[in-house]
């Protein structure tokens, strides 16, 4: 995209870098206050089971304990998307879910202290299956939930109906039908597990250091807990997310009534283990659908009952549910809609914000029961895509149920480009056929795609101070998740400024000094903060302006700004510095709001080729293509990093082996450590390209929207379709462990 941008577009170093490298940035585990206890957390061996006796008498005579909290010691609030779940019930519902609290100097006394806590329990059946856990006699997890299912809520987008279906069957050549599978509730696994620090200020004061990605959200979820506190957040560095650390609500209240007990400071830091298999984890989906397709590729119809499982508790499911509703419309252009939602809760752990947000779940369920009727009418799927993902005009509800009209740019460049630079042309053999074979080694090539509005979502404030040296500070509540952020929008806010870029820095993250700010969710970051930056600075710009044209005695449309002075635009010799024009005691606060925006998305195809050993079932991810449309790149590292994210953070490798394993004799996740938890390292890397469109978004100033959040999503149907490519045979459930792959060669039973 040609421009003559000073930042724009350009790599520079990130605001943090020098000091993450050097050890200077702040972790939540660097946090130390003055008199501060730790938190640990006793947790249930029963997947299911009521309290019937706890005695803490033992742990807390333990010398160095000074709190032991059972849930008739907190509050009996409940959070939750619908509020449902309590810090501490007298019922717990999964392996590891709380069951008392303890506070105490040194973690090694807080274990111990957990140790000698005494639990009577009486076990209850369990559920794990969300087909299973609706049916008349399973155990029910919440009274107010009838056959365990959460209740739509009315305002959210919770099924897509639209059209007349038995007229869209009518029309269609072929109709086909099936189940597909996405229930392996991978962890993001970000390096840093989740922590917080809480401590009261005074009674109506609590102050919380949480390792976050999204301050506003976190201060707005923790209403339901302290409704009439004066809540304040304060982000650290936050050591990776990808969404996971978006709602940190569990050990913030945790710490929070440890604090309350003790008039202390409290830390809660969850092990690796306890992140595994007791932090909020993805949710997991299966999917009946019935889709109607003409031999062009023209989808006439799209039926499905889509079952969520979102375990013991829903942070955001019916969210989650409403995004995945509106990115398959995206993703589907289709005029006959009868897509129907159920969340189901059971006794695994509970589910939250993950990286992919509802639209990976219900894409990597739904896409290759496409990709069969696909093969039932002989389209290419590079061909399908094109003719069936949004174009401008296009109509759509999104996850508020609201009817929207796509404004944006065609992506089908972005599907050109990125099949020729894959090969796809020449690797692709037809349905069902292997690119090479070698051996036992087969080759199979396969992709997805992905679509999300939410670059617009949610409401954004911004302030940009000006200040008389010639240097600007964005004020913004926005932490560092990991991708950089921060320094981007002070590279936007630097450019329409035109000041060095070591003279713009951002405000420190926390919600007491910083305007309004949702979350870096969603992808948004670029488009919704972005604008109110771009939009705060050029108001300070124009403030600037006319209090230098009272000085210079000219017009403010008569000048510019470079550098820390103003100029005479026809005659740039003519300049003064800023504090000329301000003077050395008075600032100039610009102040930009956005308010949310539907109506574009972002675009992503990744291709994936795939090599598998039909000796031993294993699967090896070859090589990988993204192709992302998102308007003028802003940071080209920080977008190259976002994008390579396909890759772990429960993305294209939750299609071949990243999973939990739960042990359903036990409830327990048999793999909740390092060892047992298989993830990619970079000993085994496939090859990697991405590859961005050139084509302006009419979003703001700079064109611009971000991508990074759904790097993960077109990744496992992309994987699935290069397997059944390569194998000649259909797996539908994800990851293709070896076995999978063997058994549906019919090598073993």
């Amino acid at each position: 995209m040609a421009n003559n941008y000073r930042y724009i577009g350009k790599d520079t170093p990130r605001k943090d870098a020098r000091d993450i490298v050097t050890g200077k940035a702040q972790y939540l585990d660097d946090v130390r206050l003055p008199n501060m206890l730790i938190g640990k957390v006793l947790r249930s061996p029963l997947p299911h089971a009521n309290i019937k006796r706890i005695d803490v008498g033992r742990a807390a005579a333990l010398p160095g304990v000074h709190a032991v909290l059972t849930y008739k010691d907190v509050t009996d609030a409940i959070w939750g998307i619908p509020n449902h779940m309590k810090l501490l019930d007298k019922k717990v519902r999964f392996v590891g879910d709380a069951v008392a609290l303890v506070a105490a100097d040194t973690a090694e006394i807080a274990d111990e202290a957990v140790e000698l806590i005494e639990v009577e329990y009486e076990p209850l059946p369990a559920c794990y299956d969300a087909e299973e856990a609706i049916k008349p006699g399973q155990p029910q997890l919440y009274d107010q939930y009838p056959n365990n299912i959460i209740p739509q809520i009315s305002k959210l987008l919770q099924n897509v109906v639209k059209g007349d279906v038995d007229k869209g069957f009518a029309e269609a050549d072929e109709i086909i039908e099936g189940t597909g599978f996405y229930e392996c509730f991978p962890n993001p696994l970000p390096p840093e597990p989740p922590g917080v620090v809480a401590y009261w200020e005074n009674p109506d004061k609590l102050v919380a250091y949480v390792a976050t990605q999204s301050l506003g959200l976190n201060k707005y979820l923790a209403q339901p807990f302290f409704r009439m506190a004066n809540t304040q957040f304060i982000a650290t560095q936050c050591g990776g997310s990808y969404g996971t650390k978006n709602a940190n609500l569990t050990p913030i209240g945790f710490a929070a009534e440890l604090s309350k007990a003790t008039r202390r400071p409290v830390k809660i830091y969850y092990t690796k283990e306890e992140h595994l298999a007791a932090y909020s984890l993805r949710l997991s989906c299966r999917i009946n659908a019935r889709v109607g397709i003409k031999k062009d590729g023209t989808v006439t119809a799209v039926t499905g009952d889509w079952f969520v499982n979102t375990g013991s508790g829903s942070e955001a499911g019916p969210h989650e549910i409403a995004v995945g509703c509106g990115e398959l419309q995206l993703a589907l252009r289709c005029p006959n809609w009868n897509l129907r939602s159920k969340l189901v809760v059971t006794n695994r752990a509970p589910t939250g914000i993950v990286r992919g947000y509802g639209g990976q779940e219900l894409e990597s369920s739904i896409l290759p029961i496409m990709g069969m009727a696909m093969e039932k009418v002989g389209v290419n799927p590079v061909d399908f895509f094109k003719k069936n993902f949004v174009r401008a005009g296009d109509e759509y509800f999104w996850r508020n149920g609201i009817k929207y009209v796509y404004r944006g740019v065609d992506f089908s460049p972005a599907i050109d480009n990125g099949a020729a630079k894959f090969g796809w042309k020449e690797k692709w053999k037809g349905w069902g056929k292997p690119t090479s074979v070698d051996g036992n080694k087969r080759r199979g090539v396969g992709l997805g795609i992905h679509c999300n509005a939410d670059v617009g979502e949610d409401d954004s404030e911004a302030w940009v101070k000006l200040t008389p040296d010639g240097r600007a500070l964005v004020l913004v509540a926005v932490s560092e998740a990991g991708q950089g952020q921060r320094s981007s929008l002070c590279k936007m806010a630097a450019e329409v400024l035109q000041l060095p870029l070591d003279y713009v820095n951002m405000s420190f993250p926390d919600t007491d000094g910083n305007p309004f700010e949702f979350a870096l969710v969603g992808s948004r970051g670029t488009f919704t903060v972005g604008s109110a930056v771009i939009q705060a600075a050029e108001d300070a710009r124009r403030q600037l302006l006319e209090m230098a044209a009272s000085v210079m005695k000219l017009k403010p449309e008569e000048l510019d700004t470079e550098d820390g002075y103003i100029f005479e635009i026809k005659n740039p010799k003519n300049r003064i510095p800023w504090r000329k024009a301000t003077g050395i005691t008075s600032t100039v606060l610009g102040k930009g709001r956005f308010n949310e925006d539907f109506t574009l998305s972002n675009f992503l195809m990744t291709f994936v080729e795939v090599e598998v050993d039909t000796a031993t079932g294993k699967v090896k991810l070859v090589n990988v293509l993204n192709s992302a449309g998102c308007g003028q790149v802003i940071s080209p590292a920080s977008l190259e990093g976002q994008l390579h994210g396909a890759l772990g953070a429960a993305g294209l490798d939750t299609a071949i082996f990243e999973g939990g394993m739960l042990d359903p004799s036990t409830g327990r996740m048999v793999n909740s450590n390092m060892i047992d938890y298989k993830w990619r390292t970079f000993n085994d890397l496939p090859h990697f390209d991405n590859i961005t469109m050139d084509k302006p978004m009419p979003s703001h100033r700079f064109h611009a929207v971000g991508v990074g959040e759904i790097s993960t999503s077109p990744g496992p149907s992309a994987v699935l379709m290069a397997v059944y490519n390569a194998i000649g045979t259909r797996i539908m459930d994800y990851p293709f462990t070896p076995d999978k792959v063997l058994k549906a060669l019919g090598k073993i039973k």
